[in-house]
């Protein structure tokens, strides 16, 4: 059985991630670019390679400089849900303003039946975790009843709140599809820095559309989850995230956001 211990490293410089030992690849660790307030705040301008991040995970979630669609990082590819709904894979030297990666080591499998919701898959994985402390790498495959997703459009100078954002975004609805849904569950402690509870992208099986996902119903599926007792955040040392405003309270504005 793992520790239950989490150890927490904060690092600055777009260097550090590609160099620094600290950061070296390993298992049980979620690594991540920037904060969730940050990107609330409308800092979209890509600080770290989708290069550099395939050498510290091979699942994970994020998005790309400019706001430009979902990421979805799934077997070591780097996909993105652009506006349209399609995905496509990126270029190592795209960047990216906000991500989050592991290499994926499931502890476990739960079989998820028929009918299970969103909800009623969040009440499963808590009974699974052993505890709410640590943070999770999720991954469900299977076939769903539908699923229900969204992306954002690329964004122009000068930016808008992510909140405002989601707005114009774009819903895509999948019926009797087969995919897999990847994301994480994070602490309740971790608020401001990610997305406190769960967080999660959708790629159809043959990996061509996707997205943000908002709902969905499943047919037939398998959890796997990894426990991740170490987490690692890559600070920028850009002029807009030294004067982004990080005190403010931005829970309603991310929940907005989330649903």
């Amino acid at each position: 059985m793992k520790k239950l211990l989490i150890t927490l490293l904060l690092l600055s410089g777009a260097g550090f991630f590609g160099s620094h030992p600290a950061i070296c690849a390993e298992r049980d660790t979620l690594v991540q670019v920037a904060t969730i307030d940050a990107l609330l705040g409308g800092l979209y301008d890509g600080v770290a390679t989708v290069g550099s991040l395939k050498s510290r995970g091979d699942l994970g979630i994020g998005t790309f400089d400019a706001l430009d669609g979902e990421m979805v990082v799934l077997d070591g590819r780097i996909y993105r849900v652009g506006a349209d709904g399609r995905a496509i894979t990126v270029p190592d030297g795209e960047t990216t303003p906000f991500a989050a990666v592991t290499f994926f080591h499931p502890d476990r499998e739960v079989p998820i039946s028929a009918g299970t919701d969103l909800q009623s898959l969040i009440a499963l994985a808590d009974a699974a975790e052993p505890s709410p402390n640590l943070f999770y790498a999720f991954r469900l495959e299977g076939h769903f009843k539908a699923v229900r997703t969204r992306s954002v459009p690329r964004q122009r100078k000068p930016y808008r709140p992510l909140v405002e954002v989601v707005k114009d975004q774009s819903v895509f609805d999948f019926q009797d599809v087969e995919g897999v849904l990847v994301g994480f569950y994070c602490p309740p402690f971790i608020k401001g820095i990610n997305v406190p509870g769960y967080h999660l992208h959708f790629l159809t099986a043959d990996r061509k559309a996707g997205g943000h996902v908002l709902a969905f119903t499943v047919d037939r599926a398998v959890l796997k989850i990894d426990t991740l007792n170490r987490f690692i955040l890559q600070l920028p040392e850009s002029e807009g995230f030294a004067k982004v405003d990080l005190q403010r309270d931005r829970k309603s504005e991310l929940e907005r956001v989330e649903k």
